[in-house]
């Protein structure tokens, strides 16, 4: 795929803005046989290959006043990444499609690239082609792909049964902490609140973690596995089928359930400071929370010593029920919280999540 821009002497020539792009993304990764400067782009995988993509738009997911261009950067790719590694697939390549308004200009396209460069590189994912135009407003649109190897699995959310020990791979609420705080306060509430606003500006996608899942299950039941975009209270329904994204029209059929434990120890430190100063139980901070790209999955419990061991951030939260409801701490949860992109409350407030066809 051949990257092209439309009307974009606003910014600078074309051969300029593709210049600044080859300085951060050098074609050099050996399963890539036809990289960027033709029509397609052409790489060869040996097993099954994953596909995802997703938008990160100005003033709907990010906002200029306290994201730099490198966060923007990073932070577009990813939340991509975060579906391959939830689908324990390896980091392949990626097509990038971006909008640029007239004010951007080569320093902050030098940054972009920079920031997205960054988190590229440490994964050895490489930028295949897409597309440049001109927009009212930064628009960015990423699609990755992935493969599985010879020794894993390509997990989905699908398979959990009763009695599955439910996990996550990352912290819950820490990024809505950030979000909030990065809104009333802009980038000076990263001097005291440094890994709440972290966690939103730069979230890890937990790629390895997905790799070691694949891994280990491929000679037993695979875990069920997906990434939380939209707050564990909206996301742990989806992985149980009661929201009817598993093939079962608005839940009915699915009898699953959860009890989750959750405890102080694992709430961070900061989520806690927070929902004192707010007067909010930070049990529902961690639940309602949007935007943590943790990990969510289910696996038989009998496999948790050995996921214990080769993935020492992993925290069970539960256990799988036939009860067709949810449960926290003892306490039922309606999922209508957490996030939804298109209620009207959430129109105008930026940084909010993916949404996943």
């Amino acid at each position: 795929m051949s990257i092209e821009t439309k009307s974009s002497s606003h910014v600078a020539s074309e051969d300029a803005i593709l210049q600044c792009l080859a300085t951060y993304f050098p074609q050099n990764q050996d399963e890539i046989r036809m990289g960027r400067g033709d029509d397609c782009a052409l790489f060869h995988v040996e097993h099954s290959m994953a596909v995802s993509t997703d938008m990160f738009l100005e003033n709907i997911h990010f906002r200029t006043s306290y994201f730099t261009p490198a966060d923007i950067g990073y932070k577009a790719l990813a939340v991509n990444l975060s579906d391959l590694a939830a689908c324990g697939a390896k980091p392949l390549a990626f097509t990038l499609c971006l909008g640029i308004p007239e004010h951007i200009d080569l320093p902050w396209l030098h940054q972009f690239f920079g920031g997205m460069a960054d988190l590229a590189n440490t994964y050895n994912v490489n930028l295949v082609g897409g597309d440049l135009s001109r927009s009212p407003t930064i628009h960015i649109s990423i699609t990755v792909f992935g493969e599985t190897t010879g020794v894993s699995c390509f997990l989905t959310r699908g398979g959990s049964m009763p009695g599955d020990t439910i996990f996550v791979i990352g912290q819950l609420g820490l990024a809505r902490v950030g979000l909030d705080l990065l809104e009333h306060q802009g980038r000076a509430a990263m001097e005291s609140w440094p890994m709440a606003c972290a966690a939103h500006l730069r979230p890890n996608p937990h790629c390895n973690a997905g790799l070691v899942l694949g891994r280990v299950a491929f000679n037993t039941r695979p875990p069920a596995l997906m990434d939380i975009s939209d707050g564990l209270v909206r996301d742990l329904p989806r992985l149980l089928g009661l929201s009817g994204e598993l093939g079962l029209a608005n839940g009915e059929g699915s009898s699953l359930g959860a009890e989750l434990t959750l405890t102080e120890e694992q709430i961070h430190p900061e989520v806690l400071r927070w929902s004192a100063a707010h007067n909010i139980n930070p049990y529902h901070t961690m639940m309602v929370g949007g935007e943590d790209y943790a990990l969510l999955g289910a696996c038989a419990p009998d496999l948790m010593p050995s996921l214990e061991a080769a993935i020492p951030e992993i925290t069970t939260i539960g256990t799988i029920t036939q009860k067709g409801y949810i449960t926290c701490n003892e306490t039922p949860f309606s999922t209508q919280d957490g996030f939804d992109h298109f209620a009207k409350s959430a129109q105008n407030t930026a940084s909010l999540n993916h949404h996943n066809l």
